[in-house]
């Protein structure tokens, strides 16, 4: 398969236009047309790569040469300061047109980055794993020899429901980083191209607002294995994205843009993905220490005196409960108490609102019998087979 620089490329133009608009504003004229044909060099080299926007790229590139005329001839100096198109070499008047680059710059603002508030010790249990991950958060920040490097990849494996979206909330949340959210449908469009585009639009976001946690869960429906029967747009996609992983752009950077991937399904990635991943981090079931401190959280602000938290967690192991499982299991307990103590609860639905927040919930401590309610309703989906399919995969390919 022929390598897509697609993304490489679109970096490269964007940072000899960059230099372009600095050679311009300090009115060095001379590196401001070499600048112009760079850009329009690069841009017919970008149009070998997407035949749908072939043209537009070979317009832009076009428009770009004669900007460096222009430059060339003096004609610019008479309209330097009336705003432009993007990659235009005419000015015009009125509001300047929102370029396809920025869109999709605007795309990940707007919808993928999220702020966490997620501390370490809001997660139940998994030391080991957050151990890891808290070393990998705070190399990156200290002053360090050269030829220690942070990981750029850690990919979070395991069962589902065992808190892999919150460990990563929570590396962004203590390093008061920047947060970018991002599922598969995030990402996926119908569009030829746009999903490649979104990719390079993400990282360069995250390189700008460094520090930066990008988050792609379920990396498996981005990421899974290169076949035949793969769309050409899929594998464009996936060639943007391992070019980003491979970070180039910031080898000699102090920016920290750390990817961090989750998936329940890792042998179904790409190899070539999971070699961008170094560092993959087994997220096991919990087991009965973190299961308490599980309940623990889940519980909090209630009186759980009366439990025998030790006998709830080993049912809970023995069931096969993930994180997920437990705090439903939490829920389905606290609200046995909560119908038990308010048989009426559901006639105040016809009350106003402000007058329900006039009244107050009636409570008790929980009980062994609440939890015992909510161990009949809450099912486990996993098998000890799948279990071991997960621990024989860690073993093999971890690291």
């Amino acid at each position: 398969m022929p390598v897509d620089l697609s993304g490489p490329l679109m970096s490269a133009f964007k940072k000899a236009k960059k230099e372009y608009e600095e050679a311009v504003k300090r009115g060095d004229m001379e590196v401001a047309k070499k600048k112009a044909l760079e850009c329009a060099r690069i841009l017919k080299q970008l149009s070998n790569y997407d035949e749908f926007n072939r043209e537009s790229y070979l317009d832009k590139a076009k428009k770009w040469e004669a900007l460096a005329k222009d430059i060339e001839s003096g004609r610019f100096q008479k309209t330097r300061n009336k705003p432009m198109k993007e990659g235009s070499s005419r000015p015009e008047n009125g509001k300047e047109e929102e370029s396809e680059e920025e869109k999709f710059r605007a795309y990940v603002r707007n919808n993928l980055i999220a702020k966490s508030k997620v501390k370490w010790d809001d997660i139940g249990g998994l030391d080991e794993v957050k151990k890891l991950l808290m070393e990998t958060v705070v190399i990156a920040a200290l002053r360090r020899p050269e030829s220690i490097q942070p990981w750029k990849g850690v990919l979070l494996f395991g069962p589902p429901g065992t808190g892999k979206t919150l460990l990563a909330s929570a590396a962004a949340g203590s390093l008061n980083a920047t947060f970018f959210n991002v599922k598969a449908s995030n990402v996926l469009s119908k569009y030829f191209g746009e999903s490649s585009k979104i990719i390079s639009a993400l990282y360069e976001v995250a390189r700008e607002e460094s520090p930066s946690i990008v988050f792609i869960d379920e990396a498996d429906a981005l990421t899974t294995k290169r076949s035949e029967e793969q769309s050409e747009a899929s594998r464009r996609m996936l060639a943007t994205l391992l070019t980003e992983l491979d970070g180039f752009q910031d080898k000699k950077s102090d920016k920290l843009v750390l990817t961090l991937a989750a998936t329940n399904t890792p042998w179904d990635l790409d190899e070539a993905v999971l070699s961008r991943f170094p560092r993959r981090i087994y997220v096991p079931l919990p087991d009965k220490k973190a299961t308490k401190e599980i309940i623990r959280i889940n519980t909090q602000g209630l009186d759980i005196s009366k439990l025998d938290l030790d006998a709830i967690a080993e049912e809970s192991v023995r069931r096969l409960y993930s994180g997920r499982d437990l705090k439903n299991l939490c829920q389905g307990a606290i609200w046995n108490m909560v119908r038990e103590e308010n048989p009426e609860l559901h006639k105040l639905a016809e009350l106003p609102f402000e007058e329900l927040g006039k009244r107050s919930l009636r409570t008790r401590p929980l009980e062994m019998r609440d939890f015992e309610e909510a161990f009949k309703k809450i099912k486990s989906q996993l098998t000890r087979k799948d279990i071991e399919r997960y621990e024989k995969w860690a073993e093999e390919f971890g690291g």
